[in-house]
């Protein structure tokens, strides 16, 4: 279960009295979440309307960065051909497993700095996570053009001998070349059928073989009708060597040039997946500060905390939690006690409880 909920609620007497008080009833009698504390520093906290303003950027923040993220990840996904094992191992942030870096989340105070604003914390994260979506359409456009043209040329080199390449099937010597009178056409004869006389086979697969038959230039078009007739099929193909070997030396270097790009892409994504998911982070413990300060008021007393809720108990949790902090705000306490009766009621497209909620969704990847 990668689902965290990111919670915070007034200071008691002390913050860890919020702390304990939150562990007993989460904790104690009934297994509903592991829980961590969650350290955000001594933040500026400004006025109250670059607050207010700074809540609505920082939700939009957080929804642009998440899909930021998740376009880096799907995109390693897609990189290393959906192996699912390996693109897990290279989405770290920080080194360590995502999980990890969110349970034990320390305030990056070099990226961050806890001496600027809020506003400009925001604004450093932003022009950071910006940048490497801009960064990652530019790379990704580069690589799947490569690999588009790639697959095209692997395409033409495979599958039917109706359609396929013929150019590392047939020899120079297969055909009568620089002559006034005769041709050599080839020709694909399904296996069924019975062969043509005077014709040499080249190559076969499963379903047909290819011939080449030489005759006079003026039967050709006498050639292509009882082709029709005996639902032989004729290539339309000129020996060209230097077509040929163009085709050929585009697929070496192609091939080149895909295993050259793809060590430092994926290394890229490694190194922007980790800094895309910090900033991402970053800007939860900012959303979690503000909302604190416009909710429960200055000084700023409040613990953060990081719950990481069992699965098969996330109803029961959500009641618990709603019981223990109702008394912060009895609107929404009342909102959810009738949701709760009410199935399938969604309270809103944000969802809102009487403490601040930010839900962290750690399942980054849709396989396909």
């Amino acid at each position: 279960m990668t689902e965290f909920w990111l919670i915070s609620a007034p200071g008691e007497k002390t913050c860890q009295q919020t702390w304990d008080q939150m562990m007993v009833a989460t904790t104690r009698t009934n297994n509903l979440s592991t829980n961590n504390k969650f350290n955000i520093p001594d933040l500026k906290v400004g006025t109250l309307d670059v607050l207010v303003g700074l809540s609505d950027d920082l939700a939009k923040l957080d929804s642009f960065t998440e899909g930021v993220v998740k376009k880096v990840a799907q995109y390693m996904a897609d990189v290393l051909e959906d192996s699912r094992d390996k693109v897990q191992e290279n989405l770290l942030a920080n080194g360590v497993d995502l999980v990890t870096y969110i349970t034990r989340f320390q305030w990056d105070m070099a990226k961050y700095p806890i001496k600027q604003s809020l506003k400009n914390i925001s604004e450093i994260i932003s022009k950071q996570v910006t940048q490497i979506d801009n960064d990652l359409k530019a790379r990704a456009s580069s690589y799947n053009n490569l690999k588009g043209n790639l697959q095209n040329l692997e395409r033409k080199n495979a599958g039917s001998l109706l359609t396929r390449s013929l150019a590392d099937i047939v020899k120079k010597e297969d055909f009568v070349l620089d002559s006034e009178y005769l041709i050599t056409m080839l020709v694909v004869v399904p296996k069924w059928v019975q062969l043509w006389p005077r014709s040499h086979l080249l190559f076969e697969d499963n379903d047909s073989g290819l011939f080449s038959v030489t005759l006079f230039r003026k039967a050709i078009d006498d050639f292509r009708h009882k082709a029709r007739e005996n639902k032989f099929t004729v290539r339309d193909f000129q020996y060209n060597e230097q077509e040929m070997n163009a085709d050929k030396e585009e697929m070496t270097r192609l091939s080149t040039d895909k295993k050259k790009q793809f060590g430092p892409l994926v290394r890229w994504l490694k190194v922007n997946f980790s800094e895309a998911f910090i900033a991402w982070i970053h800007i939860k413990g900012l959303r979690v500060f503000v909302e604190s300060v416009l909710r429960y008021g200055l000084p700023v007393n409040f613990q953060a905390m990081l719950l990481q809720p069992n699965k098969k108990n996330m109803k029961k949790l959500r009641e618990v939690l709603n019981d223990l902090y109702k008394h912060l705000d009895s609107s929404a306490a009342a909102i959810i006690d009738s949701a709760m009766d009410i199935p399938g009621l969604n309270l809103s497209q944000q969802e809102y409880y009487p403490y601040v909620y930010y839900k962290i969704d750690c399942n980054l990847l849709d396989f396909k």
